[in-house]
């Protein structure tokens, strides 16, 4: 019996091992899949809502971690899982994303003589001043198995000297969770619920220090937002961090009543709104996956994207962090200067199938 350990921390980590837990369940007895959450997110609304959404059985370890500095949060996340790793002994750990969570697990079972797969591999935006940037990079180098999403991933992992034999284009485990779950995502009553008109109001999302953490850039965003909100209603789940800034910094008053500002959502809620929005502006890095499979506009709020394919095939459109360029960029779409994208190779619900298939044919 193999015996696998997956170790998840934040948000987006739950979207991709969900179907590989899944998959892995077909083997029977053949694998035993333990699941080790680390706690990095340890908001219920960040990380419990998940495995309720998602049908995942509750983690097999949970360390508790919380929040804390880069650093510290990496070293304690080891502590913990080197403690685990030595009682379960596993086969494999599977890695997925770019997180604390992931960085630290691979470095730990790569310390101890322990194979790792790295789930969404070999994605670069080239800037190293992302902490995730940095993640990837070095749990890329250590890994075993590089499952990748995209043909940017194997070019990437290519000119950095990775043995090619360790490279598998897989396809996205993130669509496969989408696509086992659009039935519900498409019949969720949110948009009824809070009054919305298909493909007549606007999504946002914002998380990354660089837009929510200095005050005079998020009060520009707010301000921003604000005026957007003046054309559509404009749907706004807002990160933990980002609210305690947005009170800290006086920022939640006089908002324009188009501007809905709503605790963070689990996922079929979220994956509701993003269905059915006109146009969806982000930060994030699985949200523009998402819209593009999903044929929404997105407009990504950053200098670089770590998927470009998103940009190349899908409707994502990648503006920089120039706040009069994303309002501009917003009212042309808003007025039909849209892209038309189309769902790129090997998106299509079955990557967590590839991935472990590999993984139970490999003696």
């Amino acid at each position: 019996m193999k015996k696998i350990l997956s170790v998840v921390g934040a948000r987006p980590n739950f979207i991709k091992i969900a179907p590989i837990d899944k998959a892995f369940r077909k083997y029977g007895k053949a694998v035993s899949h333990k699941i080790c959450h680390t706690g990095q997110h340890f908001d219920d609304c960040m990380s419990k809502v998940f495995f309720d959404d998602l049908n995942m059985p509750r983690p097999d370890f949970y360390l508790g971690i919380g929040g804390g500095s880069h650093a510290s949060q990496t070293a304690r996340i080891m502590l913990e899982l080197e403690k685990v790793f030595e009682t379960e002994k596993p086969d494999l750990v599977i890695v997925p994303g770019d997180v604390n969570s992931t960085l630290a697990a691979a470095l730990v079972a790569s310390k101890m003589g322990i194979p790792i797969a790295h789930i969404e591999a070999g994605l670069r935006s080239f800037d190293n001043t992302m902490p995730e940037e940095i993640n990837r990079i070095i749990t890329d180098v250590v890994s075993d198995y590089l499952f990748v999403t995209e043909h940017s991933g194997i070019r990437n992992l290519r000119d950095e000297g990775i043995d090619n034999d360790k490279i598998f284009f897989v396809g996205n485990t993130m669509i496969d969770t989408l696509e086992a779950h659009y039935d519900l995502i498409e019949s969720c009553s949110i948009t009824k619920d809070m009054g919305l008109t298909h493909g007549s109001y606007i999504l946002a999302t914002f998380h990354r220090p660089t837009n929510v953490d200095d005050k005079e850039g998020l009060e520009e965003l707010m301000q921003t937002l604000g005026r957007l909100a003046n054309n559509r209603k404009l749907i706004f789940p807002v990160h933990p961090r980002t609210r305690k800034n947005i009170r800290e910094y006086g920022l939640a008053t006089d908002l324009s009543n188009n501007l809905i500002l709503t605790q963070p959502l689990g996922y079929i809620e979220f994956l509701s709104l993003m269905r059915y929005a006109e146009l969806v502006i982000t930060d994030s890095g699985g949200i523009q996956e998402e819209t593009t499979y999903l044929g929404v506009q997105c407009i990504t709020v950053r200098k670089n994207t770590e998927r470009p394919v998103t940009i190349d095939v899908g409707t994502n459109h990648l503006v920089g962090t120039d706040l009069e360029k994303v309002e501009k960029i917003a009212l042309d779409i808003l007025g039909g200067t849209t892209k038309p994208g189309r769902i790129p190779e090997l998106w299509d619900g079955k990557a967590a199938k590839r991935i472990a298939e590999i993984i139970m044919e490999d003696q």
